[in-house]
């Protein structure tokens, strides 16, 4: 079976080009540094050819908020239309958990209204919504940063390994399309503060953490339904004190 996986060479869809050749599928990293463009259709056509399945995993180069519209509105019509040309079978997308209920954040909006795109093109499809990664906590931690504080939100958050992610992808992506959505978690939901207070711990980062019901999570207010996931979702394997250990071990 032949697999496209657009931002194939990204954190997530690098571990799913492994997966899925370890699998012995034929598979494609498609991305601007390989010569696949969706934004201005350069070797598009040429990589979908022979597609039977074709997973998004694109992030948008840049995060303001009308060009993350822009980005994910563009290469989403752009791909499905090519996988419509090509017969393509089943078309994947990885999204977040929460988007809809976060309507301050742009780039969650931006994801919504690619996964709109995608119900409505006719073409068979799974939504997989993630929660955070584990690897981005430290970049949350210093979105909120003033001077040697970190304002956040005590929230419930259920992060997630890159790795989970790219196993639930390729499991996804040799199954039969549900066209519907599926999420995964991690397998601990963890107070937003204090996950980021164990991060700080384990990288003796002297950085202090402020619970702050009203800080806000990249212009969005949180509480704990935001960023957990709902009923029965597949829940990844590692846990966060573990993949913490691996990062100071390797």
């Amino acid at each position: 079976m032949k697999i496209v996986v657009i931002g194939g060479t990204g954190l997530i869809g690098s571990k799913l080009v492994g997966n899925l050749r370890e699998r012995g599928h034929d598979v494609l990293a498609a991305a601007p540094n390989t010569g696949v463009n969706t934004i201005t259709r350069e070797g598009l056509a040429e990589a979908l050819n022979g597609a039977d399945v074709v997973v998004d995993v694109a992030n948008a180069p840049v995060w303001e908020d009308k060009a993350v519209l822009d980005f994910f509105e563009t290469s989403g019509r752009n791909l499905l239309a090519a996988e419509a040309a090509a017969g393509v079978r089943h078309h994947i997308a990885l999204s977040i958990v929460g988007s809809e209920r976060l309507p301050d954040n742009g780039y969650f909006r931006a994801k919504v209204a690619q996964e709109n795109l995608i119900k409505a093109s006719g073409i068979p499809y799974t939504i997989l919504r993630a929660t955070q990664f584990f690897e981005f906590v430290g970049g949350i931690a210093q979105s909120a940063t003033a001077g040697q504080e970190i304002r956040l939100s005590p929230a419930l958050i259920q992060p997630i390994a890159s790795d989970d992610v790219a196993e639930a992808l390729a499991d996804v992506a040799v199954a039969l399309p549900v066209n519907g959505t599926i999420e995964i978690a991690g397998p601990e939901a963890i107070p937003l503060d204090e996950l980021v207070r164990r991060f700080l711990r384990a990288t003796e980062d002297q950085r202090k953490v402020l619970p702050d019901v009203h800080a806000r999570y990249f212009g969005a207010v949180l509480d704990d339904q935001s960023l957990t996931p709902g009923d029965n979702p597949r829940i990844g394997a590692i846990r966060f004190e573990d993949w913490l250990g691996r990062q100071a071990a390797g």
